[in-house]
């Protein structure tokens, strides 16, 4: 499976257990749909920025979108919650949440060393 193909796969299986449509992705990484469709089919490479975004957005490292190795992401998908109709600043909000927990587990996991 090409890279592309790994980040696709991932990108639509987190966005589907998080229960975010499409369009409410885009608008929160500021891109049309179409745009956001291209990199769940696999069309089109997302730039850095937006893949850090979308990793913020899931709570995840952003080395786990590029893995192809399922188990990487089952530990994700276990915090996934399912939202409906989220503005893009509840977005916004989540991603920092997930964010500063993921920051939190890291620094606790260095602490405890």
């Amino acid at each position: 499976m090409s890279e592309k193909e790994i980040v696709a796969k991932n990108l639509k299986s987190l966005r589907d257990a998080n229960g975010f449509k499409q369009d409410y992705v885009a608008d929160y990484l500021g891109i049309g749909r179409s745009a956001y469709s291209n990199y769940e089919a696999g069309t089109r490479e997302a730039p850095l920025d937006v893949m850090e975004r979308l990793a913020d957005l899931y709570g995840c490292e952003l080395f786990s979108l590029y893995n192809e190795d399922e188990n990487v992401l089952k530990g994700v998908l276990v915090t996934a919650f399912r939202v409906d109709n989220l503005s893009v600043q509840d977005m916004a909000q989540v991603a920092a949440f997930k964010r500063m927990v993921k920051n939190y587990l890291k620094m606790n996991t260095l602490l405890s060393r």
